[in-house]
């Protein structure tokens, strides 16, 4: 006995409370998202400072930043502010994501998903700090070092933010490079030895993208295209043990079927 086809209105009537639950998941993340914000806000300068310290410290003494814009002194902060509770509150909006798609994903999808969203929540946000940590300081360090005598080297806050925004979104997509290897090696789109063939056309690219979304000197490029490279050999490493580790799981169906 065949089941009956789904009806037009069946259909829609399922489409329309996937948008309303989709809708409700989204309303919960940005209230999470603001309410960690409006917890923020009384640190906002707080906030703005400890991401103002790398190059704060890299200036010389009595060195300080200044704000153009009549309104920079205000949104600035408030957009660090908004930053920082983003990210705090990114493990429950990931949650919201996750509870919306996994009824839809079969058991070895929910078994994939569930660690490439942890694994690349936990990349990103190393290579943030590596950014912060390591880059930041020998970066301005470079810059201030090479102010000519004369000129005082003041920079504004707001375009502060926005460079060190493309930096953390730099490194951070730099170090989701391992899990992007292991995703496709996982799911059969190319082949390890296919990966490995392209090393040198990889190193290569790390440098170009190094040249693009660094400062215009070589240390920073650099730390950019090295990291890179060596997040692209660690992902070489790891997918060598899941396409073994693979093959194990098919074995057992194929018995069991």
């Amino acid at each position: 006995m065949t089941e009956p086809s789904a009806s037009p209105d069946n259909i829609q009537e399922s489409f329309i409370s996937h948008l309303i639950e989709l809708r409700s998941r989204l309303l919960r993340s940005i209230v999470a998202v603001v309410i960690v914000l409006v917890c923020l806000v009384p640190w906002a300068k707080d906030i703005y400072a400890l991401l103002a310290a790398p190059l704060l410290k890299a200036l010389p003494k009595g060195g300080t930043m200044i704000a153009t814009d009549v309104t920079g002194t205000f949104l600035v902060p408030l957009k660090v502010t908004l930053m920082a509770a983003f990210l705090i509150a990114l493990p429950y909006v990931l949650y919201q994501m996750w509870a919306f798609v996994a009824p839809g994903l079969y058991h070895h999808e929910k078994r994939l998903a569930l660690p490439v969203i942890v694994s690349s929540v936990f990349f990103f946000a190393l290579g943030m700090g590596f950014a912060y940590f390591f880059v930041f300081p020998i970066a301005f360090g470079f810059f201030a070092g090479y102010t000519p005598s004369g000129v005082q080297m003041m920079t504004d806050i707001d375009k502060y933010l926005s460079f060190v925004l493309t930096m953390f979104i730099a490194f951070g997509i730099t170090f989701e490079v391992p899990v992007v290897v292991v995703v496709l090696v996982r799911l059969g789109v190319v082949s390890l030895d296919k990966l490995r063939s392209i090393r040198g056309y990889v190193i290569v690219g790390a440098f170009v993208v190094g040249a693009i979304f660094t400062p215009p000197d070589v240390l920073s490029q650099a730390m950019l295209a090295v990291p890179l490279w060596l997040l692209y050999e660690l992902g070489l490493l790891v997918a060598r043990f899941v396409t073994v580790s693979k093959r194990e799981p098919d074995a057992q169906e194929n018995k069991t079927a």
